[in-house]
């Protein structure tokens, strides 16, 4: 099991927000959740990296989990002042900051507006979110982006759905628990997102002004690329290849970045292989790559 974290909360620009706290004296290392998610995505991940007694820390961002969910403020700069927030507030120095999908992005973009703070940036299978290159219009990036409707669905029918999901890919123990901690049951037994649907297309609008190329240049400290690849799957063969472009060029374009593949791997790999990502990252960690 490892160590077990205390779930606690910090008021940041007069907002609450909860995160979970894995004590430690070492390396700080702060875990953010992609969109839609919570930080329950690390419950997995984060105990390993723990053990080697290391201060790790997974927040709710903006909007999520058990944080505060105000109707505006999920603009990058916002995000950003957010994250600063946490830093400050828990007394940390030069954190590692890891990133799992569109909390990557949060992460690339707070680097480039705070380049002396991070020690290093992890991005799993992240920080290349860019709508504007894919689609041609907001008003289509809204509607392709756009999260699913649960209303009415209950937690039974919903966990089924998850644990038809999670059939098709073999996934670590816990994953399920991680999943359904995205959304609250209701009085009536159904389930709703914990981030809300206004909420969420604040966010891929602030996606849509968000233009990776631009910021890897500014990030000045030492940046791991983890993305999640299937080579096998031929039914991901296109999201595969537009993958290994933006990695290339996230590549060329960072002052100092690396590149470690994870293969046979999904997005969700935080729960699929939580292993693998904690055993990448101590590996690096250990190695020194982001002193």
């Amino acid at each position: 099991m490892g160590k077990q974290p205390r779930d606690k909360w910090l008021t940041i620009n007069g907002l609450s927000f909860h995160y979970r706290d894995w004590e430690g004296g070492g390396e700080e290392i702060i875990l953010l959740h992609g969109l839609a998610s919570t930080c329950h995505i690390w419950d997995l991940v984060a105990p390993l990296l723990a053990q080697d007694g290391h201060r790790v820390v997974a927040m709710d961002q903006r909007g999520h989990g058990a944080s505060a969910k105000p109707a505006q403020g999920y603009d990058f700069e916002t995000m950003s002042r957010d994250l600063a927030g946490l830093i400050k507030g828990l007394g940390m120095e030069r954190p590692l900051i890891v990133g799992h999908s569109w909390g990557a992005d949060v992460a690339l973009e707070f680097a480039a507006a705070n380049p002396e703070v991070p020690k290093g940036l992890c991005f799993v299978d992240g920080g290349m979110i860019q709508p504007s290159a894919r689609y041609t219009s907001l008003d289509q990036a809204r509607e392709q982006m756009a999260p699913p409707i649960f209303s009415g669905v209950t937690l039974e029918a919903f966990t089924q759905r998850v644990q038809s999901r999670l059939a098709l890919t073999p996934m670590s123990p816990g994953a399920e628990a991680a999943v359904l901690a995205n959304f609250e049951v209701l009085r009536d037994n159904t389930i709703r997102a914990w981030l809300s649907r206004d909420n969420h297309l604040r966010i891929i609008d602030a996606l849509w002004r968000h233009h990776p190329p631009e910021l890897y240049p500014q990030v000045a400290c030492p940046v791991l690329l983890m993305p999640a690849r299937q080579l096998d799957n031929a039914d991901a063969s296109e999201r595969r290849r537009r993958r290994e472009t933006s990695v290339a060029q996230a590549g060329s374009l960072l002052p100092r970045g690396k590149t470690v593949w994870l293969e046979d791997s999904i997005h969700d790999v935080p729960l699929q292989r939580p292993e693998l990502v904690a055993g990448i990252i101590r590996e690096h960690v250990t190695a020194g790559y982001f002193s």
